[in-house]
């Protein structure tokens, strides 16, 4: 993947932004590879008329010395979370904040340093979620699926597992502490809350997501791309 090129009228950046810039390369560098062989394989089983989905890539701005306001990257972002015990499963982690931003410009990159996944009261986390396709037909659930997703997730993305209180009885329902804004950004989902009550879901539809017990469930032959954004908040009642 060819690194993406930004006209930059700025001061001379700082030796650390320089070690900054070098170790954001290298992680989106291992980032596109695994990444990109996970769309590979979503590929193969999506319809043969289906044109391949491409790596989100994510313009970070920022500000120089003088105050001006400057691109500080435009790459894939170093958080790119696969998963072995759910091929085709593809999360993009694009930024993250722990509270009220300070809007200075000059903050680090979070996704340096990122660990966790469900937002504190008052934060943020901007994600972009990559659905696999629904299994063939006849294919038998795994008995061990859920332990082993479970553990995946936590070594991959720690405390996210616990926070989303995955239910193992009742697959792929969960519940955050969290406000979440979801776009779809190309294919369809259904959403499912309590009672079986379902909303199907296409290209540009939203959703907002109150705290609310749900799955998602891809009904498409080809995978799911959506963002979302879940803001942290202290549950009531």
């Amino acid at each position: 993947m060819k690194d993406s090129q930004v006209t930059r009228n700025q001061e001379p950046v700082s030796s650390a932004t320089i070690v900054d810039n070098d170790r954001r390369r290298l992680l989106a560098l291992l980032s596109v590879a695994a990444g990109a062989s996970t769309l590979g394989a979503s590929a193969n089983s999506a319809k043969a008329d289906s044109e391949p989905l491409p790596m989100p890539r994510r313009a970070l701005t920022g500000r120089d010395e003088s105050g001006k306001s400057v691109f500080r990257s435009f790459d894939v972002t170093p958080q790119v979370v696969t998963f072995e015990s759910r091929p085709g499963l593809v999360f993009w982690e694009i930024y993250a904040t722990g509270g009220t931003p300070g809007l200075t410009g000059r903050e680090p990159d979070p996704m340096l340093t990122k660990d966790g996944a469900v937002p504190p009261a008052n934060g943020s986390l901007f994600r972009m979620v990559l659905f696999p396709p629904r299994p063939p037909e006849g294919t038998k659930p795994n008995p061990g699926a859920f332990d082993a997703f479970m553990k995946e997730a936590a070594e991959k993305i720690p405390g996210w597992a616990e926070n989303a209180h995955y239910e193992r009885d009742n697959p792929g329902m969960h519940t955050t502490d969290t406000l979440d804004y979801v776009v779809i950004i190309r294919g369809e989902l259904i959403l499912e809350l309590d009672d079986g009550k379902t909303v199907h879901l296409r290209q540009g539809d939203c959703v907002v997501q109150n705290g609310t017990r749900h799955r998602w469930r891809n009904p498409l032959s080809e995978p799911c791309l959506a963002a979302a954004v879940l803001i942290g908040g202290r549950r009531q009642g």
